[in-house]
């Protein structure tokens, strides 16, 4: 959407979630990126979706139906519909493997089916999902291709080493994208949070750092045009600094009160981040068993 403006053609946004970027980063940066786009001229509609795609007789694409029941003129569509973790090759492997991925320990060692873990089976990149220590233990799974890099480092590390030797693969998850002219990136996990907090700029100018906290410690950050601040934000969330942290004593935003981050329900397929805490059910952060009866 932001290189077709760029160009100078219309775009309409079709948004099944409650605004862009609200899986991620919650409903308060959710609003920012919705009037950005916006301000650059995006017919942006959220809680819609895409019901058909029709053509001409030469089979090139004229229409699209929503599922407000709008139909709209159309010459190029471009379907953004997520990922599915490959995992069907490994049905009867007797590995901890499922929607989510294959769980493994934080030394990318394979979790059996009874959660014990493997010495012979090692797991790397998107399909892998493991406990983090800043996480609470949480289960997390990374779409990022330096999630895929250096998760395979370890993983060749401590197939070939010794206990003594082995070393965990803990990294900071972190992000950028650039959309309308503006720079956003993000470190730690933001949807851990509850809470938010504008710390240094300007929301209303695309130019700010916030924070996230939650149970009264920093977990996660994003800045729009404020990168440079990044590194400042990622090494409190890797000291559990205290939330709302102290700012960096420059450019500080006018009001730095926490607030709810507004977090969708994250059982809403729609919504989902880039970062997923995996393992329970995500609301009651319980175990969730399935039981199945032999017949008599």
């Amino acid at each position: 959407a932001s290189v077709c403006c760029e160009l100078g053609l219309p775009v309409t946004v079709a948004e099944r979630g409650g605004g862009p970027l609200v899986g991620p980063l919650g409903g308060v940066i959710g609003d920012i990126a919705a009037r950005m786009q916006r301000d650059a001229g995006v017919d942006l509609r959220t809680g819609v979706s895409v019901e058909a795609l029709d053509g001409d007789a030469g089979g090139h694409v004229r229409r699209a139906r929503l599922s407000d029941g709008t139909t709209l003129d159309v010459d190029v569509v471009v379907a953004s519909l997520g990922s599915i973790r490959n995992v069907e090759w490994l049905a009867g492997a007797g590995l901890a493997a499922g929607f989510w991925g294959v769980g493994c320990d934080a030394g990318c060692r394979a979790f059996d089916i009874n959660g014990v873990v493997t010495d012979n089976v090692f797991v790397a990149g998107d399909v892998a999902r493991q406990p983090h220590v800043l996480y609470e233990y949480q289960f997390i799974s990374m779409e990022h291709w330096d999630n895929a890099v250096c998760g395979a480092q370890v993983a060749a590390n401590n197939m070939i080493n010794l206990e003594t030797e082995r070393r965990p693969h803990l990294p900071l998850p972190s992000f950028w994208s650039g959309q309308f002219g503006v720079n956003i990136k993000g470190v730690g996990v933001c949807s851990f949070g509850d809470e938010i907090v504008f710390t240094q700029g300007s929301p209303e100018d695309y130019r700010f750092a916030a924070a996230y906290g939650h149970r009264g410690r920093i977990v996660g950050a994003v800045t729009f045009n404020h990168g440079k601040w990044l590194p400042y934000y990622a090494a409190m969330i890797e000291r559990s600094a205290p939330f709302p942290p102290p700012p960096p004593g420059y450019d500080l935003a006018p009001e730095p009160a926490p607030m709810p981050a507004r977090f969708p329900d994250p059982r809403v397929p729609t919504e989902m981040p880039d970062v997923v805490l995996t393992g329970h059910d995500p609301t009651s952060r319980g175990a969730e068993f399935h039981w199945t009866r032999e017949p008599a």
